[in-house]
């Protein structure tokens, strides 16, 4: 058994964030990620608040998860209803999730003022709700809500909401600093007075109002808690979570505890989440971000280029990072190597190839290209550079036509495509709801009498962003298309001053992916 095991709460704890948000395929992808990362559970969101959770749930059922157990939360029963007669309750177990987090009242201010109930209710709440879920089945955690501050108040009550949902078989108890106010020292005093109150260990789950979510975690796991909850890059209500891009390597490297089987995909899972969440990366973020170990200019490059470890605490290939020095080209060839080992091509140090690949990338990203969720696009960069990459089609042109009237009326989107397959030309035609679709539609036609796979090729997302906001209108865009088989799904960039012509960029590679990808290049 692992020494402590990892809960992410990105998905619910984490969209409650201000400007995160997620749509349904975009939980699926960032689960899906996170299982191959060696999350031990992941908590999907709250059945019946919202048809996207719901969404999730009836598609997580679908799946097949390699590692993590996937998480329904909710709440206890309400004050005085059976708690076979709570709707919230009942869609619990509907998710069909094999593991239930409830969270439930701890402190007497919320009980008497909020809930409005009793202290003596409160207990029962927590302890019927536990006790229902453990006889239909479902493995149950219990998140002490505000459990820190109740602590200071009533430490005798405070204790006793934690008893009462261990003694109903709550498989464990996990303590809650909600408001974020505590400081590490007291967090790893109570801590270590619940475990030898319950007789039994505990999680934890923290809050980074005071700027040390991380550090009250990591008190709380040498006090002897064995889980830790968190979201990846510190998402969360008001400042955010406990950061599983913090502690996690911390947990790790610097603890010694063994939590997942591979560090060095932290950084790509950071960026990946990001990405999906259109939210820029937060440059500075320990062990993560692109700052995390650069060095610029001084004794610090001085030293560094003789000896790392003299200005670096960890060696950055550890964790998915590098080590980067502003005044030299000098950095990033190991990303390159690991992603193209990760294809399955062998690229040699150094060589005049692998610098010419880096080359492109950096002056691709100058250009506002990120590849962290478009590893489509990424890997047809790679493909081309070595030579091992046959377009699927040449593009003559393509147009796009819109209509408008002052009385409110409008012609659907009309786009053209000229193209040659193997000298075969091919014009073709299409309608759609907006330019994206009319494109996708017109390629699509000109494609299908080559490639009979075409049409298992879906649109599943499309996302925009500003490269340059200080341009206003004028600004680059970047736009990030996701695409499935039904099966797998993978995401293509294109970056243009001209929206249509980033979304045709990103839109063509997707199906250049999928061919080359399935070795299904040139006519069949």
């Amino acid at each position: 058994m692992k020494p402590v095991t990892l809960y992410d709460t990105t998905l619910r704890d984490g969209t409650q964030g201000t400007g995160i948000s997620f749509s349904v395929l975009d939980k699926i992808r960032v689960a899906e990620r996170l299982d191959a990362f060696g999350i031990d559970f992941i908590e999907g969101g709250w059945p019946g608040s919202n048809p996207k959770d719901a969404a999730f749930f009836e598609e997580a059922a679908t799946r097949t998860w390699k590692h993590a157990k996937i998480a329904a939360f909710g709440m206890t029963r309400r004050g005085r209803v059976a708690v076979e007669d709570d709707a919230q309750v009942r869609a619990l177990l509907e998710a069909n999730t094999p593991v239930v987090t409830i969270v439930g009242k701890t402190w007497p201010l919320h009980v008497t003022e909020v809930f409005n109930v009793s202290l003596e209710e409160n207990l029962a709440m927590i302890a019927d709700t536990v006790r229902f879920l453990k006889t239909h089945g479902r493995e149950v955690f219990y998140d002490a809500e505000h459990f820190f501050d109740s602590f200071r108040e009533d430490e005798t009550y405070s204790l006793a909401t934690i008893k009462a949902a261990r003694d109903a078989g709550a498989d464990l108890v996990v303590l809650c600093d909600t408001n974020g106010g505590s400081l590490p020292d007291f967090v790893s005093d109570v801590t270590a007075r619940a475990i030898a109150h319950l007789g039994a260990p505990v999680g934890i789950h923290t809050h980074n109002d005071s700027g040390v979510g991380v550090a009250n975690a990591l008190a709380a796991i040498k006090a002897g808690a064995t889980q830790v909850q968190g979201t990846i890059n510190g998402y969360g209500e008001r400042v955010g979570n406990c950061n599983l891009t913090t502690v996690i390597p911390n947990l790790q490297l610097k603890l010694g505890l063994q939590v997942v089987p591979d560090l060095s995909h932290l950084h790509d899972v950071s960026a990946f989440v990001d990405e999906l969440a259109n939210v820029p990366h937060d440059i500075r973020a320990p062990y993560v971000g692109t700052a995390a170990f650069t060095h610029k200019g001084g004794l610090h490059v001085h030293a560094v280029q003789k000896l790392a470890r003299t200005y670096e605490h960890v060696n950055p290939s550890l964790v998915g990072n590098h080590q980067t020095i502003v005044v030299s080209d000098m950095s990033g060839q190991t990303n390159v190597l690991m992603k193209a080992k990760e294809l399955g091509f062998e690229l040699e140090k150094g060589s005049a190839q692998v610098s010419a690949i880096l080359r492109e990338i950096k002056e691709a990203e100058a250009a506002g290209y990120e590849y962290e969720a478009a590893e489509g696009s990424l890997e047809l960069l790679l493909r081309k550079a070595m030579g091992r990459y046959q377009p699927l089609f040449e593009l003559k042109e393509y147009h796009c036509h819109y209509r408008f009237t002052g009385k409110g009326g409008s012609d659907p989107c009309e786009a053209t495509v000229k193209l040659s397959v193997n000298g075969v030309a091919e014009y073709t035609v299409e309608e759609g709801d907006g330019p994206v679709n009319a494109l996708d539609a017109a390629l699509r036609k000109a494609l299908r009498p080559f490639y009979g796979w075409i049409d298992e090729v879906k649109l599943a997302d499309y996302k925009v962003r500003i490269v340059d906001g200080g341009r206003g209108t004028a600004a680059r865009t970047r736009v990030l298309i996701v695409s499935s088989n039904g099966h797998e799904t993978w995401g293509t960039v294109g970056v243009s001053d001209n929206i249509i012509e980033a979304s045709w960029l990103a839109l063509a590679d997707s199906f250049e992916f999928y061919g080359s990808k399935n070795g299904r290049e040139g006519c069949p």
